[in-house]
């Protein structure tokens, strides 16, 4: 069963169960991945799936944060629920030290020494990583490691 469909079920399922504030979650993705379709006039596989939900569960990262700045602990609540329903879509992600020996593999691979080769090692990281763990954390690592 694919992404999509497991989606569509889960939709049906919150119908039946009367469950509305995980439909409307669901129902925004839904649409999220609809409205990629449309525009790049194509069907989405696996893979452009899990990185439209990627995306929404980095909004609702963003929104976390900044409703926390806030003092905003209502609207907090509100996308964590949002962002604990999205990610049940996402893959299993990497532990700490499976990111940490992937990061330094691809190092090792482009023979990367500096900032200047960040974007390399992002490049064969971004393929590898994808859904499987937070870029932003990648990122992160690569920076520590290439300075």
């Amino acid at each position: 069963m694919s992404l999509k469909e497991n989606l569509q079920a889960d939709i049906i399922a919150a119908m039946k169960a009367r469950e509305t504030n995980k439909l409307a979650t669901l129902r925004l993705l839904s649409a999220a991945i609809k409205q990629r379709e449309v525009d790049s006039q194509t069907t989405l596989d696996d893979a452009a799936v899990i990185a439209v939900i990627e995306k929404a569960c980095k909004q609702r990262r963003e929104s976390i944060a900044q409703y926390q700045q806030a003092n905003r602990l209502d609207l907090v609540e509100v996308e964590q629920y949002e962002l604990d329903i999205i990610s049940a879509y996402l893959p299993a992600q990497m532990s700490d030290t499976e990111i940490n020996q992937a990061v330094a593999d691809a190092i090792a691979q482009t023979g990367a020494t500096s900032m200047q080769d960040m974007g390399k090692v992002m490049g064969v990281l971004k393929g590898a990583l994808a859904g499987k763990a937070d870029m932003s954390k990648v990122s992160t690592l690569i920076k520590t490691q290439l300075s």
